[in-house]
């Protein structure tokens, strides 16, 4: 099962990361899953910063960005997978 959230709201290919709002909560070790129009990532969350301070675990509202394996796009959608 996928719970969304969040969508991409950029992503910074330098550093590898996405930044957007959460709708749900989520934690270091979930795995997320990340689908657009030509993205399909799976990958476990190894860190999240909020304001580029690393944190454990964010709430929802709150802005955080998050390293990821490859390239994803504005609007592609962020889920949390639920084992």
């Amino acid at each position: 099962m996928e719970i969304k959230v969040g969508e991409v709201e950029d992503y910074f290919s330098k550093v590898g990361v996405v930044a957007f709002t959460l709708a749900e909560s989520l934690k270091v070790g979930d795995t997320i899953h990340i689908k657009g129009h030509t993205t399909d990532i799976t990958q476990v969350v190894e860190s999240i910063q909020i304001d580029r301070k690393p944190v454990q675990q964010a709430q929802s509202k709150d802005s955080v960005g998050i390293k990821v394996k490859d390239r994803a796009r504005k609007g592609d959608t962020i889920y949390r997978v639920e084992p």
